[in-house]
């Protein structure tokens, strides 16, 4: 297991989370050339007519009609913006820098993602392993990222590496969890839209 130094996950901006994401961002963070490519892999590695977690939810998921979910749930920072997403089904407002405890029984999920957002995570290796609990055997977790950010909040680890650091980070977060297997990685940085980074991994069995 890799233990990070503490000084990896310290933040320009350690003031309440809580007041930094009090006013609604009803953006999306990343262009529609990415959107797309975010969608395709959902599309792929989701299994259909699932029940999903958008874990760091905000206004919109990018979750493609197709899949035909069952039930999505959210947990995120500002609930004016999960109430305006329309692919929700429930959210819960929860700061996981305050409480990496996710609220979901074990096992109950066939599919987590979170997109844009793992950069802000105090303790990626323990919100990792809450992602393992609440997904059945073998759900997916799908981990996606750009080259934006909220810099102040972001942590330091993130702000010092450039994009493919980022890629291997990610992968040292499932890594470092436990109980994942087929950990993959799909790099798109094409210059006519965001470039958009993905890092997946199943639940043992």
């Amino acid at each position: 297991m890799t233990n990070f130094p503490e000084e990896y996950f310290r933040r320009y901006d350690e003031s309440n989370d809580e007041n930094f994401y009090v006013q609604p961002r009803k953006v999306v963070h990343i262009d529609d050339g990415a959107i797309a490519i975010l969608q395709d892999k959902y599309a792929e590695l989701l299994p259909q007519n699932g029940v999903y977690l958008d874990l760091m939810s905000s206004w919109r998921s990018h979750y493609p009609d197709a899949l035909n979910a069952v039930r999505v749930d959210a947990l995120g920072m500002n609930a004016d913006e999960m109430a305006d997403n329309p692919q929700l089904d429930n959210y819960v407002v929860h700061n996981l820098n305050r409480n990496p405890v996710l609220p979901y029984e074990n096992a109950i999920y066939h599919g987590v993602t979170c997109a844009v957002s793992v950069q802000y995570l105090t303790n990626p290796v323990k919100v990792f392993a809450e992602v393992n609990r609440v997904l059945q055997n073998d759900g997916v977790f799908v981990v996606s990222f750009s080259n934006r950010c909220f810099p102040t909040k972001a942590v330091a680890v993130w702000t010092a590496m450039r994009d493919l650091q980022h890629v291997a980070l990610v992968t040292e977060y499932f890594q470092a969890s436990g109980n994942w297997r087929d950990i993959n990685t799909a790099i798109h940085n094409q210059s006519n839209h965001d470039p958009m980074f993905i890092v997946w991994g199943y639940k043992a069995s």
